[in-house]
């Protein structure tokens, strides 16, 4: 019935925090030190965007990218959360004071000494710009980062806060670079490198061409084993596998817009051919559509509208069809096995029938003659924004466009290009748009926090009847220190959004990777937007 064209990306796993009163200390359980560290051969992958802006402090840069170069004080593992830059931390009683002991001997790629002083610079930088960071909540509760001497600095927040090392754990924006690349003292504007700590260093920069990264022959945890990673810029689809069969690139994998290069079929040839591995990581995230439901002047607004969308889908079919069953079928925004997000709501599964008699009883209603329904002769018409270079995505928006067709439902398609999607995104043009959860790292809490932030979710958000107490819940959830209380106020932040249907689910997934056979060392790190490259090598 329809072509499968495209594969997986990704779900969200439980996450393991550590919060509270405590104090930690570990060894870090991801070491090069003690194997063969003579670099070898060049790792090419394909990607269908440019590494853009390298800045660690802003957004517009490739995480994957900025994941090999810039690290953080502390890394998210299955595990839960291991020291990294920071070799080990102490949380005061009343839980506004992280007190770290960094590492010795590490330098930035250029040669400058990461220390107490660097890790306040580049805070402080971050807190400069904090209305940017606004989806992080631990930027408004960031009050003073305090240099105690050389290797130990201190975070004061003016509450309490149980995400707090979870975010500093994230790719972006608390990670260092070297105070050497700010201007001005500041990195808000622009930086003059891209030095940071991490196995990779930048060298070599072509704008929508290629990107070229070095291994960090002085990094503080074993010089990686592959010498060189390039990440070379190509179409999706049919170019990226060709270019995989001429062996122009060797590598592809699930970007940071939850998009694959390839589609499933063009993988499994070739896997068959003997020279490629195929490797899933387990699931990450939840692919939705958003609404918009702060538009008045928009059907969005309506959560009939928004519920008949949500009948009108069509999972079984989309992962089976487009998807080849490696996406399953999603039915709640996050998936049972996030933390905290285990609660019975409300099923959706896919019914024409429903979604016609909510938009009847609702008042929209369709006349004999007309193909598009009515409410007050304004016609149910709205615009559907997707990623144009995910050909999942567009096909996905066509069945949807198809199914609501038949039941007098106006769907416009707009493809564009991701920025533009997460330009709208924050300033609430649109009517519905394909979006994700943050994925395994970040949730629920940075989703769910990402709902009260103008540069993410508010538009989707603010126009519920409920809006005020949502808010409220989720500013409550995040200084909570109680485990119980934790779990109702998230079981009541995700029944709201369920019931008002303005996040739409689509389907769960996984990160997927292409490589030689002859790569080992391929695994996951606990989100989608990341590879450890550090640990690959040839054999």
């Amino acid at each position: 019935m329809f072509k499968k064209r495209f594969i997986p990306f990704t779900l969200s796993l439980a996450i393991v925090l550590l919060a509270g009163c405590s104090s930690i200390s570990s060894n870090n359980s991801i070491t090069n030190k003690e194997a063969n560290t003579v670099p070898s051969k060049e790792l090419v992958y394909a990607t269908a965007k440019d590494i853009n802006d390298m800045n660690p402090h802003l957004y517009p840069g490739s995480m994957p990218a900025q994941g090999i170069v810039y690290e953080s004080l502390v890394e998210n593992t299955v595990d839960g959360i291991k020291p990294l830059l920071a070799e080990s931390w102490e949380i005061s009683e009343d839980g506004k004071v992280y007190t770290f002991r960094l590492r010795k001997n590490v330098t930035f790629h250029d040669g400058a000494p990461f220390n107490a002083e660097a890790v306040k610079k580049n805070i402080d930088a971050v807190q400069k710009n904090a209305t940017k960071h606004a989806w992080i909540k631990l930027s408004s509760k960031l009050a003073e980062t305090k240099v105690i001497d050389e290797h130990t600095v201190q975070l004061v927040l003016s509450e309490p806060y149980y995400p707090t090392l979870l975010e500093l754990s994230m790719t972006r924006p608390y990670v260092f670079i070297s105070p050497n690349d700010f201007i001005n003292g500041q990195t808000k504007d622009g930086v003059n490198g891209f030095n940071g700590t991490g196995p990779y260093k930048l060298i070599e920069h072509k704008t929508d061409q290629y990107a070229a990264f070095e291994a960090n022959e002085h990094y503080w945890n074993g010089v990686p084993r592959v010498n060189k990673i390039t990440a070379k810029v190509l179409p999706a689809g049919e170019t990226t596998f060709l270019a995989l069969q001429k062996g122009e690139v060797d590598f592809v994998f699930t970007d940071d817009r939850g998009a694959d290069s390839i589609d499933v079929e063009a993988m499994n040839m070739l896997a068959d051919t003997g020279e490629f591995q195929l490797i899933r990581s387990e699931p990450m995230n939840t692919k939705m559509i958003v609404a918009n439901s702060s538009r008045l002047e928009s059907p969005a607004a309506d959560k009939a509208v928004r519920e008949a969308i949500w009948y009108s889908i069509d999972r079984e079919t989309i992962s089976r069809e487009l998807f080849n069953g490696t996406e399953a079928p999603a039915e709640t925004l996050f998936s049972s096995n996030v933390n905290y997000a285990n609660v019975d709501l409300k099923k959706r599964a896919y019914d024409a029938e429903t979604a016609m008699r909510l938009l009847d009883e609702a008042g929209w209603t369709l006349q004999a003659g007309d193909e598009i329904r009515k409410k007050d002769n304004r016609e149910l018409i709205m615009s559907l924004y997707y990623d144009a270079s995910s050909s999942s995505q567009k096909a996905e928006a066509e069945m949807l466009q198809n199914a609501l067709k038949k039941i007098g439902f106006q769907l416009n398609l707009f493809g564009e290009e991701s920025t533009s999607i997460a330009s709208r995104r924050s300033t609430g043009e649109y009517d519905l748009l394909f979006n994700q959860t943050w994925g395994l790292a970040y949730d629920p809490q940075s989703t769910i926090a990402s709902f009260t932030s103008e540069a993410a979710y508010y538009h989707t958000t603010s126009g519920i009847p409920q809006a005020d107490e949502l808010y409220k819940k989720i500013d409550e959830v995040m200084v909570s220190s109680d485990e119980e209380t934790r779990k109702s106020l998230y079981k009541d932040i995700l029944t709201i959004v369920h019931d008002e249907a303005v996040f739409i689910p689509i389907t769960n997934g996984s990160v997927t990777v292409v490589a030689p056979t002859a790569l080992k060392g391929i695994s996951f790190k606990q989100t989608q937007f990341e590879l450890p490259f550090e640990q690959m090598y040839f054999q």
